[in-house]
């Protein structure tokens, strides 16, 4: 499909985003073309624009793992799906399918792993090229704009709460309740787990609170740690750490139960802090959880279809990236921005 596209770029790290013209991209053979609808963003992007991580994308590039949109046009070889599906197109971008990760389902840590506004091209533009073994298919009734946060915070929570292994009826804590942990909580809850949400902000509590969450907890309190053990009955089942802060990874050894399981999902600067002799006193299992896998995709996008989990959504426009990036350095989104392509 031959023609320009509008585009956010980056290209130079640390720097303000370019608004430009960009070629449409043509499929290749087992690639598929999706127009964009609508894009999420990811704080996660912010991080690439900024080059803050060890392996740094190649610029110039368009930034955006949470791209939902019509699939347009497809390469030679296509057949996992036809033009004028809804998909999206996530974090995993595309995977070998053969070493021993991929052959056990955990194809996000594969080592030919590729990832969407990273190490290709994504969502922050009105077209995106795309692998059709790796997009999430999006279920009927689900709006494009509904869809975008939950290919990335979506399944990243959702994961994170599987990973703590706790079991229908026990306890969860959800430690930072904004864009990714409001998640979370639904995503708790329809699991059938008692929910405790931990935050520094009474607002973001008290969103918790009409979420469902059954308990919550100021962790600016003096030992916040001591106060969801009280809660909880001697603490968590299983400890999901979404705010990206230290003493919360501190905070989260000391609220999980003795044989229980802690998540860390958040990307804190610095050196984790891991108190040895709780761990191995208690025999508490801490536990990294990276996004999710395809079958992961597909059941967080089933609870959002039904209808038991919703994200808080703000839209903006393409144009607009340079202002949501400064809010996300700032810590002043609450909620989740969805880039809206369709003029919604």
């Amino acid at each position: 499909m031959p023609g320009k596209m509008k585009a956010a770029v980056v290209e130079a790290f640390g720097e303000t985003l370019v608004l430009r013209e960009w070629n449409i991209p043509t499929p290749g053979p087992g690639q598929i073309l999706v127009r964009t609808e609508a894009c999420g963003v990811c704080h996660t992007d912010l991080h690439a624009a900024r080059g803050d991580w060890p392996a740094k994308p190649t610029l110039p590039f368009i930034p955006g793992h949470e791209g939902i949109g019509v699939v347009v046009a497809l390469g030679p070889g296509v057949t996992a799906v036809k033009e004028g599906d809804r998909v999206g197109v996530p974090w995993l971008f595309s995977a070998c399918g053969h070493c021993e990760h991929c052959l056990s389902a955990w194809e996000t840590v594969c080592a030919e792993a590729e990832f969407g506004g990273y190490t290709r091209n994504g969502g922050f533009a009105e077209y995106i090229l795309a692998d059709p073994n790796y997009v999430a298919h999006i279920p009927a009734g689900l709006e494009a704009a509904e869809a975008a946060p939950i290919i990335c915070a979506g399944i990243t929570t959702y994961k994170g709460i599987k990973e703590t292994e706790a079991r229908p009826g026990e306890c969860i804590v959800i430690s930072g309740a904004g864009g990714l942990g409001h998640l979370a909580i639904q995503y708790a809850k329809a699991m059938g787990l008692q929910v405790c949400a931990v935050d520094i902000d009474d607002g973001k509590l008290a969103h918790a609170t009409r979420l469902g969450a059954d308990v919550v907890v100021n962790a600016k309190g003096d030992d916040p740690a001591q106060a969801v053990r009280k809660a909880t009955g001697g603490g968590a089942h299983g400890v999901r750490i979404t705010a990206a802060s230290l003493p919360a990874f501190k905070q989260g050894i000391a609220m999980t139960r003795k044989r229980g399981t802690c998540v860390l999902v958040g990307l804190p600067p610095g050196e984790v802090p891991l108190p040895l002799f709780s761990v191995m006193a208690d025999c508490i299992t801490v536990r990294g959880s990276f996004v999710g896998n395809r079958q992961d995709m597909a059941e967080a996008l089933a609870f959002a279809a039904r209808g038991q989990v919703k994200a808080d959504i703000e839209f903006q426009p393409l144009s607009a990236i340079n202002a949501v990036f400064d809010r996300l350095q700032k810590a002043e989104v609450p909620s989740r921005v969805v880039l809206d392509f369709a003029g919604s």
